[in-house]
Order: structure tokens, then C-alpha cells, then sequence
């Protein structure tokens, strides 16, 4: 497994070595072992996610407060997404600050978001399926949503030459400035 730093060190990009030949490929998705010590962190993952959604659909900036803050090991499997996380932990240096990757079936990549950040996502393809492993149980009223286009924030969304497709409880999103952030 290949770690790449991104500009906020506790945001990690992860790329699974890739068996390949003219059958198809093979690879671990997730190995706890190989995980830890390509990373130093010790983590344990209770739920997994599964998501389908179509072009254009925009999904987050959402996290949960404590005692459910959640660490997300996220991927697309099918499809490409523009993947975000944001920092909210008020004591870092690097708060307000946002990553942006992709991620694709083809590149394979995975993005660690710990606790303590919103995490969001763009469909930049016809259809992607997106698969999260979290560190904490869904906890639907510690939830919180950032909108998604924050002045604040000033988040470089790619154009998918239409307006993101919203969840209702995404339309309500809040600035970073109006919502509970972690100390």
C-alpha cells in the first residue's frame, strides 16, 4: 500500500497494490495489518456504507459530533467522484481547510478522513458507487451538515455542467460558521 500525504497530514490518499493481468485484477481493499503500519493508526472500523447515486449528485459536507465522530476509510468502485474533506477542529492549524480528491473505479484510491472532519462528495461520472468504512455507528441526531458551497470555505467544486443534485437535509447545510465544530 502506497501513502500519499495531502496538505492537511491527517488526511491520507491510500493505493492498494493491484494484481493485473488479462483475467482481470485482484486486491486487498482493506487490510488491518497493512493498514497500520503503512499509516501508524490504530483503527477500528464497526459499520459499512454503500451509496449509488447518478451524475451531478453532490452528497454532504456531513460529520458527527462526539461521542459518534465518525473516521471514514472512503473509495468509489464504480464510477468517479471529486471527494472532500474538510477540517472543523477549531485547535488545528489547519481549520476551514479543505482536500479534494478524486476518486475512480479505475484509480482504485482510497482517502482516510478522521474524526473531527465534514467529508462530502461530487459525481463527476454517469452513475459511481461509493463505499465508506466508519469508525463509529450512524448517529442520526449528532449528525450535522456544511453546505456544500460555503463562502467560507471556498470549496473548488469541478463543474458538471449542471446545478449538484441535493438531499433535502443537504439544502439546509449551514455555514462552518454557524455549526457545532470539534474543540
Amino acid at each position: 500500500m502506497n501513502v500519499i500525504q495531502t496538505e492537511i497530514p491527517d488526511v491520507l490518499i491510500l493505493e492498494p497494490q493491484v494484481f493485473g493481468d488479462e483475467r482481470g485484477f485482484f486486491y486487498e481493499s482493506y487490510n488491518e495489518r497493512v493498514f497500520r503500519e503503512a499509516t501508524g493508526l490504530e483503527v477500528s472500523f464497526v459499520q459499512d456504507n454503500h451509496s449509488r447515486s447518478v451524475h451531478g449528485v453532490l452528497r454532504g459536507l456531513h460529520y458527527q459530533l462526539p461521542p459518534a465522530a465518525q473516521g471514514k476509510l472512503v473509495r468509489c468502485t464504480v464510477g468517479e467522484v471529486f471527494d472532500v474533506a474538510v477540517d472543523i477542529r477549531q485547535s488545528s492549524a489547519s481549520f476551514g481547510k479543505w482536500v479534494g480528491v478524486c476518486l475512480s473505479a479505475e484509480n482504485r484510491r482510497q482517502l482516510w478522513i478522521p474524526e473531527g472532519f465534514a467529508h462530502g462528495f461530487l459525481v463527476v461520472s454517469e452513475v459511481a458507487e461509493f463505499l465508506y468504512k466508519t469508525t463509529n455507528f450512524y448517529a442520526p441526531a449528532l449528525e450535522r451538515t456544511i453546505r456544500w458551497d460555503d463562502p467560507e470555505l471556498k470549496i473548488d467544486w469541478p463543474s458538471t455542467g449542471t446545478n449538484p443534485v441535493l438531499a433535502p437535509k443537504d439544502m439546509l447545510g449551514k455555514s462552518v460558521s454557524e455549526v457545532e465544530v470539534f474543540a
